[in-house]
This record gives C-alpha cells, sequence and structure tokens, in this order.
C-alpha cells in the first residue's frame, strides 16, 4: 500500500536572532569577539537563526525532547491527528539530552500518547530522514496505519561561550596559521570556530499514514534512499571523539579518564574543513551515480528539489555536480529557506517541506525532490514525493 505525508508541524524557539546579535544570546568565548564570525556568515548567507536560549539569561529554554514535543503537538494542532491513535514514533537528531536513553522514548514518555513504537535513529544531518525513512517503510509494510517521525535540533546548548572557557584544541592544532587563511579560502574559515556561525535550532514533525488526510494536499511517498560513503572517507563530523594528524580516532571512552575527554575537547561538536572542501563534492556526485543506477530519474522530472546545504557557498557546486552528473534540477525550481531559518540540521529538509506544504504552495501533480547530505563520514540521502 501506499504511504503519504498526510501533515507536517514545525517549531523554531524563541525570537530569530539575526547577524548582529548572535555573540549577544551566545557569548564571547573569553570575553572577546570572534576574529571568524563575519567572514563565515558572509559565506553562509544565514541573516537569522532561533535559539532555544534565553537571550538575557544565557539559559536552556527548551531541551532536546521538548522541542519535538512542541513540534509533535502543533503537528497535531493543524492536522487533527489524536495521538491516541498514534501507532509508530520515529525520532532522529544528532545531538540529543543525553546518551542514554534513546531520544524517542524521552520524547514519547512526555508526549501524552499511549502505548506504541518507539525508535530513534542517530546520526548527523541523515537522521531526520532516516528516522522519517523507518516511519514510511513502516507504514508502506503494513505494520503501522500510521507513523510520526520527528528531526530536531538543539545545538545552542553546546555552542554558549562558557562550554568554551578552556583550550580544548589538540596539542597539534595550528589555529594562528588557519586564521591566517581565512580571506584565502571560505571553506579553510571552517576549521575554527564556524560552527558557532552556521548551526541552529529547530524541529519538525511529520505524520505518515497509509492514505491522504484533510481537505488539503497530501505528499505520496514514492521512494527514499539514504547511501553512505563511509568506506572512501575518514571521520569527518564528530562529537564524542578526537581526530589526529596521522588520521587516528579516538573515542571518548577510550580516553584514560571522563576528565582527560572533558579536557581534550571529546564533547564538542567539531568538523574537519579540510576533508569537507575535499570530499563533499567529489563523494555526492559518486552517490548520484549509486543513485541513478537503482532509479531511472532525470533533474527534468521535478517541480520542485528541496536541496539541504549549510552554507550558501556550496550552492553552485552542489548546482553544478548536479548538473554534470545528469540530475540537474533547473534552479528555478529550487526552494529553501536558509537564510531565514538557518541551518537545522537533521531537521532541515522537513522546515523546507512544512513551509511549502502548509503555505499552500504544492499543487497536485507535482514532484518534489529533496536530498540531504552529512558530513559525518559522508552519507547522501535522497527522497522522492508526488503532490497528491
Amino acid at each position: 500500500m501506499p504511504a503519504y505525508i498526510s501533515g507536517a508541524g514545525v517549531v523554531l524557539p524563541n525570537e530569530p536572532v539575526d547577524n548582529s546579535r548572535i555573540e549577544d544570546v551566545l557569548g564571547r568565548i573569553g570575553g572577546v569577539r570572534s576574529r571568524t564570525k563575519a567572514m563565515v556568515l558572509r559565506n553562509n548567507g544565514i541573516k537569522t537563526r532561533h535559539y532555544a536560549i534565553d537571550p538575557v539569561t544565557g539559559e536552556a529554554t527548551h531541551t532536546n525532547a521538548q522541542l519535538t514535543i512542541e513540534a509533535v503537538h502543533e503537528l497535531c494542532r493543524r492536522t487533527g491527528f489524536q495521538l491516541a491513535d498514534l501507532e509508530t514514533l520515529s525520532c532522529g537528531t544528532t545531538m540529543p539530552d543525553q546518551l542514554l536513553p534513546n531520544h524517542a522514548v524521552m520524547v514519547h514518555a512526555d508526549l501524552g500518547a499511549p502505548p506504541c513504537e518507539a525508535v530513534s535513529t542517530a546520526g548527523v544531518c541523515m537522521s531526520g530522514l532516516t528516522a522519517f525513512k523507518y516511519a514510511y517503510l513502516s507504514v508502506l509494510s503494513g505494520a503501522s496505519r500510521n507513523a510520526i517521525a520527528t528531526a530536531s535540533e538543539t545545538a545552542s546548548a553546546g555552542l554558549r561561550a562558557r562550554y568554551f572557557a578552556f583550550d580544548h584544541r589538540p596539542a597539534d592544532a595550528d589555529e594562528d596559521a588557519s586564521v591566517g587563511r581565512l580571506d584565502a579560502s571560505p571553506v579553510v574559515a571552517l576549521e575554527a570556530d564556524f560552527l558557532r556561525w552556521m548551526l541552529s535550532d529547530g524541529a519538525a514533525a511529520v505524520l505518515v499514514s497509509d492514505e491522504p488526510r484533510g481537505a488539503s494536499v497530501s505528499l505520496r511517498v514514492d521512494w527514499v534512499e539514504t547511501i553512505s560513503m563511509a568506506h572512501l572517507a575518514d571521520p569527518c563530523m564528530y562529537v564524542g571523539a578526537e581526530k589526529g594528524k596521522d588520521g587516528s580516532f579516538t573515542g571518548w571512552r577510550q580516553k584514560g579518564t571522563p576528565r582527560d575527554a572533558l579536557e581534550a575537547g571529546h564533547f564538542f561538536i567539531k568538523q574537519d574543513a579540510r576533508q569537507l572542501g575535499e570530499l563533499i563534492m567529489k563523494l555526492l556526485a559518486e552517490s548520484i551515480t549509486v543513485l541513478k543506477e537503482r532509479r531511472d530519474i532525470s533533474g527534468e522530472d521535478y517541480d520542485w528539489f528541496l536541496p539541504h546545504y549549510s552554507s550558501a557557498y556550496f550552492r553552485q557546486p552542489v548546482m553544478d555536480t548536479f548538473r554534470e552528473c545528469g540530475l540537474g534540477v533547473p534552479e528555478e525550481k529550487w526552494f529553501t529557506n536558509l537564510e531565514y531559518k538557518g541551518n537545522t540540521g537533521s531537521a532541515s529538509v522537513f522546515i523546507m517541506l512544512e513551509e511549502l506544504l502548509n503555505g499552500g504552495r504544492f499543487e497536485p501533480g507535482q514532484k518534489v525532490l529533496c536530498w540531504v547530505p552529512e558530513s559525518g563520514r559522508f552519507s547522501y540521502g535522497f527522497m522522492q514525493l508526488t503532490v497528491v
């Protein structure tokens, strides 16, 4: 039987924060203005974003689970779906509030839903799509009549200046050389504190059902493909580990003590910017080749293309790579809200979908291609939807 996205809800916490106010909310590390912020913001194209942080006190206003629950309630408000009928809850996030228990059971605990299947998926940006795929396959197979899939991020909790109270750089780090090259290459700029200016908060929830619901349009899920290229790359974006110049990768539990891991900066989200610049497009091209072997598709098939990219800097390279691989979608069919809703990681593609779906911009018969990359160890996700 088919499966449909028959509703969506999104929560973006607190008032939008423009570029001039980021350090007022997140704080200044060591009381000093960032040397990289202006460069990173100029390249990523983000004008406003949302943080689950009280701008006055600097305290968190939502946990990840709380933000997810609010998105589910918004979904129910918009669709009239009753949580008493929920059969499957599938939740994806990059960084849950705790290592254990899993994110989905924490959401379920306070959601107000009866006994149901609760599944959580791990990863970076792909975690939202893999959570959705579980929900989709559950309905598609007949195992569930309905499922709610969520994707959420509260990255700001770990981006506040108070978390950078001492130097967590590896002993072989060369910060001065990196910062000195900022003007030469926007990609190299990502080696510094760029993630503080790249990531933001938000949550999305979508209802997957075995038939369309309500008077508005629904989205039939035609297929979802997730492709890992991890066999061709070292870890690139990571938390809870340390990456050496020799390529070694050491998890936090391999350190002598928890304090050793903390002082080595294992619990800060990091990205190997050089590797990102070298591999993100190369491995995208290879993933498109794999996709086209599985699916007979062309860029001309689509009325909408929803690409999740972290920075406007990557827009043209993404466009060129898709075109060179025979999957180029004309630019006038692209849609992104990165500029005014920020980079919400795993939730980004669903926040785009919600804006179009609830904004009445989809028309029956249109086809939608969604694309989600992840630089954790380079995975790529693709999803085709048809408006009905």
